[in-house]
């Protein structure tokens, strides 16, 4: 038992040295990365599409890499909006490693990008234990998946720096409780920022990339932890062309906060090459 615990420890820490390098590897040419993580199904490649297409219209310019165990599916998405895209078929493996994604970047990564948006593998478990060098980092969850998803995965939720709820045109009809859910986020994660989204209305389309933008900008993804738990008010940005009220009243509250070596041959659905820092 202490020998596993041993190797995975030794595991993590090869990860998490990887995952700095990439991280100030990135830092060198202006960028950060941001990592998406949600069970399947929860709608990250519906979020991420509209983010990408924000991205190209404003002139930002932004990368993508989406994870999965089989197809390229979500790459050929992706790709339509214009910007760089890559696929990472994992083969059976349940979430990205800093080494594998420091494979996949190297030689392709544009290097005027600002944002590389990283769409793990659907999984609340495994991915949530690895650093892919991120400076910021998401965890999605539908309003069909059950108030209680924060407490049954509090490693997910719980190293969030962004929380966004997709899929909020469905909570009627599911009858998500947002109060539970709400309180629920803040006990593992006190302060942490939820906003609400809606891939079908455009509800909080632009928040994501606005918070990554002000990350790179120098903002701290991690928000001042709250010494006792609040319910953060959801941050629901104007939406134009749609007339949705979804006033509540909640405290808000001001604070939030992570192994195989698979260099994988690449799938390329973009454009822009050029080596990345290596170290």
């Amino acid at each position: 038992m202490c020998r596993t615990a041993d190797l995975r420890r030794a595991v993590l820490a090869h990860n998490d040295d990887s995952a700095q390098a990439l991280r100030e590897g990135l830092a060198a040419r202006g960028a950060i990365a941001v990592n998406l993580l949600s069970s399947p199904g929860s709608g990250k490649t519906a979020l991420l599409e509209t983010e990408l297409a924000l991205a190209r219209e404003r002139g930002v310019p932004v990368a993508a890499l989406t994870a999965d165990l089989a197809t390229e599916n979500d790459a050929r998405r992706l790709a339509r909006s214009g910007v760089p895209v890559q696929q990472v078929l994992t083969d059976g493996l349940c979430h990205l490693e800093a080494v594998m994604l420091r494979g996949y970047l190297a030689g392709w990564l544009p290097q005027d990008a600002a944002l590389l948006f990283v769409e793990n593998v659907g999984n609340l478990v495994c991915p949530a234990a690895y650093d892919l060098g991120e400076s910021l980092r998401v965890v999605l969850a539908s309003v069909t998946e059950g108030e209680d998803k924060p407490l049954k995965y509090p490693t997910a939720f719980g190293t969030a720096q962004l929380v966004l709820v997709t899929k909020v045109d469905l909570a009627e009809p599911a009858g998500f409780d947002e109060a539970a859910f709400l309180a629920n986020v803040a006990r593992v994660n006190p302060g942490v920022e939820v906003v609400y989204t809606s891939a079908r209305t455009g509800l909080g389309a632009g928040a994501l990339l606005d918070r990554a933008l002000a990350v790179r900008a120098g903002t701290p993804a991690h928000r001042p932890v709250m010494t006792t738990p609040a319910v953060a008010a959801p941050h629901r940005p104007p939406v134009p062309d749609h007339d949705h009220d979804h006033d509540h009243d909640h405290d808000h509250g001001d604070g939030s906060g992570h192994h195989h070596d698979h260099p994988a041959p690449h799938h390329d659905h973009g454009h822009g090459h050029a080596a990345l820092d290596p170290r």
